[in-house]
């Protein structure tokens, strides 16, 4: 199968200090992969690496075969919610709105299949009677939702999410699990930050272990390993309460 996403070499330094160290990594379409490692692993890093959001300091990043800058429809990134400004002025049905945008030229307007299709991805997250409420007045989970109805509206084919399921119930966590769900075995690319490590075999087709070096990636079943995890977290090694594994 050829690769959605190629990263060959990859290294970035913040500030002279190397955060990611000879990245390679292939991407592969109808796949969901858990990108798992402990605080300052440079997961976030690697998502803003590849999208083109930092410089890096070597390494080739290719995208469906070509440069980030040409694919920008075709990619979606949902940023970790200490990213985003909560006060902005703008209803639920502007930020999902807001993922039409790259479909249109300069002083393109939006019309009404873009709201049509706005309206669509409220009702796939259940977020239809929250239309007009301010971001900021919403709980995390509807926060979240919102958010992944913005990426559904966008209608691309690769997915980043960083630590989606940060600050959500476990009924919003389930809503969004399945979502993915769909989109992998609709042939979507999902990229996704997790730090819980008891749900990573239920909710990834493939992981990435990372810990500034990429310290395994593969098919979730023969990758995440108790020795593959001690080699990641070291002495922040946790306990994994429902995969029994440690």
């Amino acid at each position: 199968m050829d690769s959605t996403i190629s990263v060959k070499g990859l290294s970035v330094s913040y500030e002279r200090k190397r955060v990611l160290t000879n990245i390679f990594l292939e991407i592969e379409s109808g796949n969901i992969y858990g990108v798992v490692g402990p605080n300052g692993a440079g997961k976030s890093t690697l998502f803003k690496a590849i999208l083109g959001l930092i410089e890096s300091n070597t390494g080739v990043i290719k995208v469906n075969g070509k440069g980030i800058e040409t694919q920008r429809k075709e990619v979606v990134y949902v940023p970790q919610k200490n990213d985003v400004d909560w006060t902005f002025p703008a209803t639920v049905f502007d930020i999902v709105l807001m993922g039409r945008y790259p479909h249109k030229k300069i002083f393109q307007r939006l019309n009404k299949e873009d709201k049509k299709i706005t309206m669509e991805a409220l009702e796939e997250v259940g977020m239809t009677a929250f239309r007009d409420r301010q971001i900021g007045e919403l709980s995390g989970g509807q926060q979240q939702r919102v958010f992944l109805a913005r990426a559904l509206c966008q209608g691309a084919d690769i997915f980043f999410l960083d630590e989606p399921f940060v600050g959500v119930d476990m009924t919003t966590e389930e809503s969004i699990i399945r979502i993915l769900k769909k989109l992998a075995e609709e042939g979507k690319t999902l990229l996704v930050v997790h730090h819980d490590l008891s749900t990573v075999e239920q909710y990834f087709d493939k992981v990435i272990l990372l810990n500034q070096r990429l310290i395994a990636y593969g098919d979730t079943d023969t990758t995440f390993t108790k020795e593959n995890i001690a080699k990641a977290y070291g002495g922040q090694l946790p306990i994994l309460h429902k995969t029994g594994m440690i």
